[in-house]
C-alpha cells in the first residue's frame, strides 16, 4: 500500500471562534451581508453547521463578532497623544475599515456593540479627549459627533449612485431638470462639476476638520 501523501496526512485546522468570524467576514465582505447564512458559513468551513454553536451562541453573537473584528482593525489614540490629530487618525482609520467591510456600518449603528475590541475603542478615545481637558460629558459629545461624521459619510459614500468618475456626466444629464430661472444657485454647482472646474466629490476630512475645528473651541472656552 502506498504511503500516505503529505497533503492527505495534514492535521485538520481546528475550528475556533477567530476562524468562524473570520469565514463569516469573507462571506459579508465577497457577496453582502444578505448572503450570509450559517449553513453557507460551515459548507465555507467544511463542518456541519451544528458545529458552529460551540463557537458562536447565534446568529445574533456571530454578527456582533464580526462587527468586533472590524472594530479592532481601526487605530486606537495612544495614551498622551496630542487629541486632534489622534482624533483625525481615529476618524480615518475608521472610515478605511468600514469602507473596506462595506456591511459593517448598518451593523454598527443598529446594535449595541459590547465587544471588546469596541470597548477598547470607546474607552481609548474618551481618555484621549479627557487628557486633553474635555469634561466627561463633552467628551461623549465629541466622539458621537466624530462618529457619527463617520458612519454617515461612510453609509452615503457607499451607497451613492454614482462613482466619482462619473459626477460630470451625470450632472449633465440632470442640468435639464434644474431651470436656472428656478434655481440659479444650484444650476451654477452643476455647471462647475459638468465643465470640469468643480469634481463634485465630497470630502471626508473637510467635514472632519470642520468638526475638530469647532470642539478645540468648545475646549479652549471650557
Amino acid at each position: 500500500m502506498p504511503d500516505a501523501s503529505p497533503t492527505d496526512a495534514a492535521p485538520r485546522v481546528p475550528l475556533s471562534r477567530e476562524r468562524v468570524l473570520q469565514a463569516a467576514i469573507a462571506i459579508a465582505d465577497a457577496n453582502g451581508l444578505g448572503a450570509l447564512s450559517m449553513r453557507k458559513l460551515a459548507q465555507g468551513l467544511g463542518v456541519e453547521a451544528m458545529s458552529l454553536y460551540n463557537h458562536v451562541q447565534n446568529k445574533g453573537d456571530l454578527l456582533d463578532g464580526m462587527v468586533d473584528l472590524v472594530v479592532a482593525e481601526i487605530e486606537l489614540p495612544e495614551p498622551g497623544a496630542d487629541w486632534r490629530a489622534a482624533m483625525r487618525r481615529r476618524a480615518i482609520s475608521a472610515h478605511s475599515a468600514l469602507v473596506r467591510h462595506r456591511w459593517a456600518t448598518s451593523l454598527i449603528v443598529s446594535r449595541i456593540n459590547v465587544g471588546s475590541a469596541m470597548l477598547r475603542y470607546v474607552d481609548a478615545t474618551l481618555g484621549c479627549l479627557r487628557g486633553a481637558g474635555f469634561s466627561p460629558a463633552m467628551a461623549d459629545h465629541a466622539w458621537n459627533a466624530i462618529d457619527n461624521h463617520v458612519y454617515g459619510f461612510t453609509l452615503q459614500e457607499l451607497n451613492f449612485p454614482f462613482e466619482p468618475g462619473e459626477y460630470a456626466e451625470a450632472a449633465a444629464n440632470y442640468v435639464e431638470m434644474i431651470p436656472a430661472d428656478q434655481f440659479p444657485h444650484l444650476f451654477e454647482l452643476t455647471a462647475e462639476v459638468m465643465s470640469g472646474r468643480h469634481d463634485g466629490v465630497h470630502d471626508f476630512e473637510f467635514g472632519l476638520g470642520l468638526l475638530l475645528d469647532g470642539l478645540e473651541l468648545l475646549r479652549a472656552q471650557a
